[in-house]
Order: C-alpha cells, then sequence, then structure tokens
C-alpha cells in the first residue's frame, strides 16, 4: 500500500532539508515559526463595551465641529477605495495551479504541458488538457484553475452576488526568494495616492517599517505614516481607549471635558506672543488641531465596542463571515477579522496582513495546498465584508518568490495528485489582485492591450522578464499596482505628479498596465459618489 506524507498543521513550522536554521524574524515568518496573533479581548475592555453610560453617539459642539473641518479630520477615512494586501511569506506558488498565466494572448494563451508541469500540474490537469474549460473557472473575472485551493477557500466565504461584482487582474512578474528585501509592499504609495483613515492611515499586521514581511520600496517610506501594529481585537479597541475616565464619567461628559481642555489650550496658545514665522503658526495650527482630534475621537469611537470585530455580527457569529469556531481557534482569521474591520470601515486607509508558512516544499503538495485553502478564506473574508457593507475594495496578493515542481505527484486526498513542490523558483512567480464593486463586476479598461493579464509567462512556465516593467523589477510591480489603484478612481492622470521619476513610461505604456475602468468617481463612503 502507499504511503503517503501527512501535511503538516496550517500552524506547523516547516523543517526544511535544503535551508539553513531560521535566525532572523523574516525567516521565522517565512517558514511558519512566527504566525498570526492568537489573543482574544480581555475582561477590561470587555466591561467598557458594556457600559450603558457609552451607548449613545455624542457629537462635538458646532463650533469644536468647525474647528475640526477646518484641521482637515476626516469624518470617516480620507474618501477612497479601501486597500488590503496580503503577504504570504516564503515564496507561495500562484501560477499555473492557481491562477492561470498565459502567453502574450492572455491567461487562456496555454503555456506548454512541461510549463504546467513546472507550475505543479500532470498533463490531465493542465487547463490545456480541458477542450471543454471545466478546469477553468471564471466565476470571479479572473481566471483561476477549477481545482485551485486559494480559489476554493475564497468561495467558501463568498456569496454568489459577491462574486459577480469581483473582478482581477495577474501580474507576471519575479522577486527574490525567501527575502524580505523584496520592495513588495505598496502602502506608503497608497497613502500618496490618497487613501487614509478616520483613526489611523495605514496599518499592518507586523511591527515592521512597511507592516508586514516584504519591504516597501525606500523612494516610497513616510515614517510620519509608520503603519500601526494591529493583529488581534485588542489591538483594534487599543486604538480608542480613552484610560479611566470611563469609570468616572459617561461618554458626553468625556467629550465636554476634552472640548473644555481644548478651549483652555487655545487661549494658551494665543496668548504666546506671535513670532512672525510660518514655522510659529504650523505650530499652533498642530497644537489646535491636537487637541481637536482628541475630541472628535472621543466623541465617535469612546465606545471601543463600535470597532471590535468580536461585536460586529457580520464578522464572527453564526451569520458572519467567521463561525465562533473559526474566530475562536485560528489566530489568522482573527488578524484578518481585525485588519478588515478597520480598513473597509474607512477607520484605517490601508491594511496589511502577513501570513507566515509559505515557504511549503516541503516534500509533498498536501501542505501547501491546504496553506492555500486557508489563505483564500481569508481573502474571501475580507471581500465578502466589503459586500455587505456595501463599500468598495482591492485586494493586492504577493509573495517573496515562489516554488517549483519536479513533476512528482502527491496522490494522497490533500494532495489531490498534483505535483509535489520540490524547491524554490523566482521565474514562476507573479502577484494578483481582485477588486469588488458593489455597482457591478469592473470592467476592462478600454484600449487595454492586456486584459486581465499584466505581462506574459513563456512556454516554459517562466516569466517572460520583457514582457512588462514590472517583470523583473520589484519596485515597478509596485508601481503598476499603485497605478490601478488610482485608475479605480479614474485618477491615472494624476500618476505622474503623485509619483515623480516612475518608471511605467509614457501614458500609452501605463494604459497597457492598466487593467480596469473607474469604479468610483469622486470619494466613497459617507461622501457622495
Amino acid at each position: 500500500m502507499a504511503k503517503y506524507k501527512q501535511p503538516l498543521h496550517p500552524d506547523a513550522p516547516l523543517l526544511l532539508n535544503n535551508h539553513r536554521r531560521p535566525v532572523t524574524r523574516r525567516e521565522l515568518i517565512a517558514q511558519g515559526f512566527k504566525v498570526g496573533g492568537g489573543t482574544l479581548v480581555g475582561g477590561s475592555l470587555l466591561s467598557l463595551i458594556a457600559n450603558p453610560l457609552l451607548a449613545a453617539e455624542v457629537g462635538l459642539s458646532p463650533d469644536i465641529a468647525a474647528v475640526r473641518d477646518a484641521c482637515g479630520i476626516a469624518a470617516q477615512g480620507a474618501g477612497k477605495i479601501p486597500f488590503i494586501c496580503f503577504d504570504l511569506a516564503g515564496g507561495a506558488n500562484f501560477a499555473g495551479s492557481n491562477i492561470l498565466v498565459g502567453q502574450r494572448g492572455g491567461q487562456l494563451d496555454f503555456i506548454s504541458a512541461a510549463g504546467y508541469s513546472k507550475q505543479g500540474l500532470p498533463a490531465d490537469m493542465a487547463p490545456s488538457a480541458s477542450t471543454a474549460g471545466t478546469l477553468v473557472d471564471t466565476s470571479l473575472g479572473l481566471a483561476f484553475h477549477s481545482d485551485s485551493q486559494l480559489l476554493a477557500g475564497i468561495n467558501a466565504k463568498i456569496q454568489e452576488s459577491t462574486a459577480a461584482n469581483i473582478n482581477g487582474a495577474v501580474i507576471a512578474a519575479r522577486s527574490e526568494n525567501d527575502t524580505g528585501n523584496n520592495p513588495h509592499n505598496p502602502m506608503y504609495g497608497i497613502y500618496r495616492a490618497g487613501a487614509g483613515g478616520s483613526l489611523v492611515d495605514l496599518i499592518g499586521s507586523r511591527n515592521s517599517d512597511s507592516g508586514g514581511n516584504s519591504m516597501a520600496p525606500a523612494s516610497l517610506i513616510n515614517l510620519e505614516v509608520r503603519p500601526t501594529k494591529i493583529d488581534n481585537p485588542n489591538d483594534v479597541t487599543g486604538l480608542v481607549d480613552v484610560g479611566d475616565l470611563v469609570s468616572l464619567m459617561s461618554q458626553e461628559d468625556i467629550v465636554k471635558t476634552m472640548e473644555s481642555i481644548y478651549r483652555i489650550s487655545d487661549a494658551k496658545i494665543n496668548s504666546i506672543p506671535a513670532l512672525g514665522t510660518s514655522r510659529d503658526a504650523q505650530l499652533k495650527e498642530l497644537l489646535r488641531c491636537g487637541y481637536v482630534k482628541s475630541a472628535d475621537l472621543a466623541a465617535r469611537f469612546g465606545n471601543p465596542g463600535d470597532i471590535n470585530p468580536i461585536q460586529d455580527s457580520d464578522i464572527v457569529g453564526s451569520n458572519g463571515v467567521f463561525s465562533f469556531d473559526e474566530f475562536n481557534s485560528d489566530g489568522e482569521f482573527r488578524k484578518t477579522a481585525s485588519v478588515m474591520k478597520l480598513v473597509v470601515n474607512g477607520f484605517a486607509g490601508a491594511g496589511t496582513i502577513t501570513m507566515g508558512g509559505y515557504d511549503y516544499h516541503t516534500g509533498d503538495r498536501s501542505t501547501g495546498e491546504i496553506r492555500d485553502e486557508r489563505a483564500g478564506k481569508c481573502i474571501g473574508a475580507c471581500l465578502e465584508y466589503a459586500a455587505r457593507k456595501g463599500i468598495p475594495l482591492m485586494i493586492y496578493v504577493f509573495s517573496d518568490g515562489s516554488v517549483f515542481s519536479n513533476g512528482m505527484l502527491d496522490n494522497s486526498m490533500a494532495g489531490r495528485g498534483k505535483g509535489v513542490w520540490t524547491g524554490d523558483d523566482q521565474q514562476t512567480a507573479c502577484s494578483f489582485f481582485l477588486v469588488y464593486n458593489p455597482a457591478g463586476r469592473p470592467t476592462q479598461l478600454d484600449g487595454s492591450l492586456t486584459g486581465k493579464q499584466i505581462g506574459y509567462m513563456r512556454p516554459s512556465g517562466d516569466v517572460e522578464t520583457a514582457g512588462s516593467p514590472a517583470a523583473n523589477n520589484v519596485n515597478l510591480l509596485v508601481e503598476t499596482v499603485l497605478l490601478n489603484y488610482m485608475a479605480l478612481h479614474g485618477e491615472q492622470n494624476l500618476f505622474g505628479s503623485r509619483f515623480p521619476g516612475h518608471g511605467l513610461g509614457n501614458a500609452t505604456m501605463m494604459d497597457r498596465l492598466t487593467a480596469f475602468r473607474p469604479i468610483v468617481n469622486g470619494t466613497i463612503g459617507n461622501a457622495p459618489t
């Protein structure tokens, strides 16, 4: 009888024979020795949520509200499409076995059988073997392999009506294997494109300058908006903790107290002799706006339960995207719930979710399949939550490098007869993004020669490095993602001014790198679209 290697638990560390013992933080994440946050909200925070004195919504006094508006403090985000990126650390497989990446003609311009074998698909599972298209799934607009476990995870969390309003694009692009030094993370660029939150501008599940495992491009880093670490509900509610005041007075009294602090402080600021310099005026303005922001936050978020994912029935519960059992047993689900709660609702402008353990060339296929499915569930949960809130959402998924198969098959139940992941291979790498639009599926940009595929693969299953500017330059891969984000707002004409010195070429070339027409005009959320 055949004996198959048992798949590893999704949180089990990867003990790889051809890698050194992990010693750095990034190596520990990639091989799954560091996983998602596992902390649940403690009793003291739950007692705040249950405080009946904090139940009513409290507004600012008219004079303070006027100062808030003058300070440019957003009522609910910055009016841009929420953005979440998934950083699958270690070199996950996307091309072929999950998302189809074809030759020049697009996703369905199939590569060779040998190329698909390298990407983990035996001849009878290669999409080119399906004359009726039974091995190709386009239910999300973007073409997936019908047996993709990433797709299976997404579909486990979304409704058919949600799927009908999703589209996506894949970008054939190489990146170095097993390193956090790839400047993959686009968060600072998303902020520069206009995204922001009413509580915090950027968040990430890792305590790093990018908020994730991979670095951000050096030219985009702005440490004034360094991502705030969020990976569990306790981190979320901690953003609006007003300390011991809640045990002493009602939310209305807290707001009045903070307004009084502003008025007293403003009087003292005005009593300081003017220096007659612009820096003097700017400093006074910063002080005033800081006090007003504190009062505004107390008025809108004095009850931490308002932003707690545990208290959101669309996130957790019998009708939530996560059941109580899922949420309580899996730290990756709690991490995802925490980030998506803040981003989709405009409390944060953009967020990074890092998932470790995707360096899964473990001598089997089953370990990778199980981890792909869990990542898919996290992606699908974000999409479904956005659908329930009626808010558009862009999700970008990337990994540092990729893997290849030597053709040996794993015929175990979880291996599904697919190719064993043998080792790292940056040549088979790609990234992709999905866009949810509550008004209907995003449509391809007129004049685009790329459609849902940017760049292309060689017949051998390797990235064609001349296929697009992004194909062999991770910095330009990030710029391509930023261009597509701005294009969803109809602002691709502003790309050159927001990102001077970019490497994407002229307007004609940028049109070729843009997948979809705009899905919003102006702002979203509480403002008119």
